[in-house]
């Protein structure tokens, strides 16, 4: 059985631009935010940290930053995926000289590959860097997905830890866990589907909502991991509306807007993401309120 990187709640985190680069006094208030409250890594440099945007400099700058921040604190995993196999592998190897937990890689996107490419894309990624590797099938966002032939030759190799599952698919997820649980750890790459994923097996969840609300998604894992589903699902079930207001706009527009609207140092987006439109805007807001959490 391979021994999981982190179980519980850990945070997709985003990342603060400024005008000349990142923000590295508003990260470091991020990251202070999540270290007090329970969570157990960080994925810096994700999707949600719009790592399609950052140059090769300012990847491994962050990686260095956050590892030295959170280091003997929480696991750091740092999102290595990009549709060139050869420079994830590069930012791989920088992540384990730096000392990251993991990495996170997505399939390659816009080129796609065939499955014999998508197999030796994560493979040549896992052979050549000396760090825990964590797939990461997210279908909406590289228009091709991991299925579960794919998952059973890449479960076998020993340096691939588990799947961030975001592909919604539970007959898929059901047949990983039961059939390679042993070889592959999951951990729920959606929100809402954290409780039900935990239910069957998964070891917690890689989130977005934790950005603004992390001591409860902690708590709705930790729920979780004692066994006592009801009790995360009727938790969950709070923030399931504000969860959906996080989405309805490409991540991470929203979850950028609603913490600027509780007053955390977000920084700005990067093209092409742009601010939400005033009506979006407004249901966030509505939203927040609900829940008090801005006035």
């Amino acid at each position: 059985m391979k021994q999981a990187v982190f179980e519980g709640a850990c945070t997709a985190i985003i990342t603060p631009f400024c005008a000349d680069g990142i923000d590295y006094p508003a990260l470091d208030r991020q990251l202070d935010y999540q270290l007090r409250s329970g969570i157990k890594a960080v994925v810096v440099a994700g999707t949600t940290g719009e790592n399609a945007t950052l140059e090769i400099h300012e990847h491994a700058q962050l990686v260095d930053f956050s590892i030295r921040k959170c280091k003997d604190k929480i696991k750091v995993i740092v999102g290595v995926g990009g549709n060139n196999t050869a420079s994830c592998l590069k930012k791989a190897r920088n992540a384990a000289a730096c000392g990251a937990d993991a990495v996170l890689m997505t399939p390659p996107y816009y080129n796609k590959t065939s499955h014999e490419g998508l197999i030796k894309h994560f493979f040549t990624v896992a052979d050549g860097a000396d760090i825990p590797l964590i797939l990461y099938n997210v279908p909406s966002r590289t228009s091709i997905g991991i299925d579960a032939d794919a998952y059973r030759r890449l479960a076998k190799h020993p340096n691939i830890n588990g799947v961030k599952e975001a592909s919604g698919n539970f007959s898929l997820i059901g047949k990983i866990l039961s059939e390679m649980g042993d070889s592959l750890n999951v951990w729920s790459g959606n929100d809402d589907n954290t409780v039900a994923m935990m239910s069957m097996g998964a070891k917690g969840v890689i989130s977005v909502l934790s950005n603004i609300i992390p001591l409860e998604v902690s708590e709705i894992c930790d729920l979780c991991l004692s066994g006592d589903f009801r009790a995360a699902q009727l938790l969950y079930s709070k923030y399931d509306s504000l969860c959906e207001a996080l989405f309805i706009d490409v991540n991470p527009i929203p979850v950028k807007c609603a913490m600027a609207m509780m007053g955390l140092d977000r920084g700005n987006l990067r093209l092409p993401l742009t601010e939400l439109s005033p009506a979006k805007r407004e249901r966030l807001k509505q939203e927040l309120n609900k829940l008090a959490l801005i006035q």
